[in-house]
């Protein structure tokens, strides 16, 4: 293997000088640069990481752990998106940076987070990025001579800098728009109520109500699904909830749902009861996982979760807090995204004109 030595022989300067143009940090004459870079190409000399760490106490790596790459169909996230566009976005946040990510992957165990952060340690990364699969509060593991950490999707009681989605703006943006398409009796079928999203989503359906001088009732708010990976308790929670705001007196012209996954099985459920959608009910999820939102029929209006943002944003504040340019703040990042207005979502109009719904009609027969 090349050393520095042999490089400096091959092109007759002291390794001084290679050492100047391998780090740019002093100028070098062109030809002499030149003259460096031919034999370092010539030779196959690779610089020494370790060496270069051990002088300037910088090893250029970042450590990110996530259980993105595990994650398959039959275990999907309780969000119903992928978490693998966070590490994209850490990814596209880190372009430029000279930095090299390193990602470890959980294998969807909890308890192997310490043995890879401290991995991490001993690897002398300047920084470590954790993504959770859904927004919540972590508890990570004290760790010794620990580099600047961030976390991405969930915060902790430490404070430590942390991006999360803004669930609250994304509700309250949503129902607000489907109030200004004529709908003021609008349902919300919840995601499991220990879920962090759920309590901040609520909260901003009410926000959107309140501002519109329409009521809350809480017999329009029904949790519709559960804690657990269980689909067939999950599809009995979603029937019993549509069963619920169904028949209600005053029933809704708009359903929300917690996220595209229970949308994507409230069109067909809807559909089993003989409601046209959407001419007779107006659905509207939440993720804007595309591979639902673009190819159900009639295209499901959403809200997007921001994930691709999000690791963009952790890697950034994970730069600024490596360099010491960021002030602390135990304040999370919120990061909000768009409301994705599609054709589930009509204008009221058309049902304001005395038109019953088909599945009403058929009772009425």
């Amino acid at each position: 293997m090349s050393t520095i030595y042999d490089v400096a022989k091959a092109a007759n300067v002291s390794p001084k000088t290679v050492s100047r143009v391998l780090n740019g940090d002093a100028p070098v004459g062109k030809k002499t640069r030149e003259a460096v870079e031919k034999a370092i190409n010539d030779l196959g000399y690779v610089p020494s990481s370790a060496a270069r760490t051990m002088r300037s106490h910088r090893s250029g790596l970042i450590g990110l752990v996530t259980g993105a790459i595990s994650l398959s169909p039959q275990n999907p996230v309780m969000s119903g998106l992928p978490d693998i566009f966070i590490v994209q976005g850490v990814q596209q946040g880190l372009n430029g940076s000279g930095k090299t990510l390193l990602i470890s992957d959980t294998g969807g165990r909890s308890d192997r987070i310490p043995s890879l952060m401290r991995t991490f340690v001993e690897h002398r990364v300047e920084g470590i990025i954790y993504v959770a699969d859904y927004h919540r509060k972590v508890a990570l593991p004290p760790l010794v001579g620990t580099p600047r950490v961030v976390l991405a999707n969930c915060y902790d009681e430490a404070g430590t800098p942390a991006v999360v989605p803004d669930d609250h703006g994304g509700q309250y943006r949503l129902v607000r728009e489907i109030i200004a398409k004529g709908h003021r009796r609008i349902a919300y079928l919840t995601l499991a109520d220990h879920l962090d999203a759920t309590p901040l989503r609520t909260a901003g359906y009410r926000a959107a109500l309140e501002e519109a001088g329409i009521a809350y009732d809480p017999a329009l708010v029904v949790p519709a699904d559960t804690a657990d990976d269980d689909t067939e308790a999950q599809a009995v929670c979603l029937w019993d909830a549509l069963d619920a705001v169904l028949s209600l007196a005053d029933a809704p012209t708009a359903i929300c749902c917690g996220n595209d996954r229970m949308a994507m099985r409230a069109y067909g459920m809807l559909r089993s009861r003989g409601v046209e959608l959407p001419d007779d009910i107006a659905v509207a999820g939440y993720d804007d996982y595309r591979a639902i939102s673009d190819s159900l029929f009639p295209r499901l209006t959403t809200v997007e979760l921001p994930y691709l943002e999000m690791g963009k944003r952790a890697a950034e504040r994970l730069l600024s807090v490596v360099a010491d340019t960021e002030p602390y703040s135990p304040t999370p990042e919120i990061v909000g995204g768009e409301v994705i207005w599609r054709e589930s979502v009509p204008p009221l109009e058309p049902r304001a004109l005395g038109k019953t719904p088909s599945h009403q009609r058929e009772e009425l027969q």
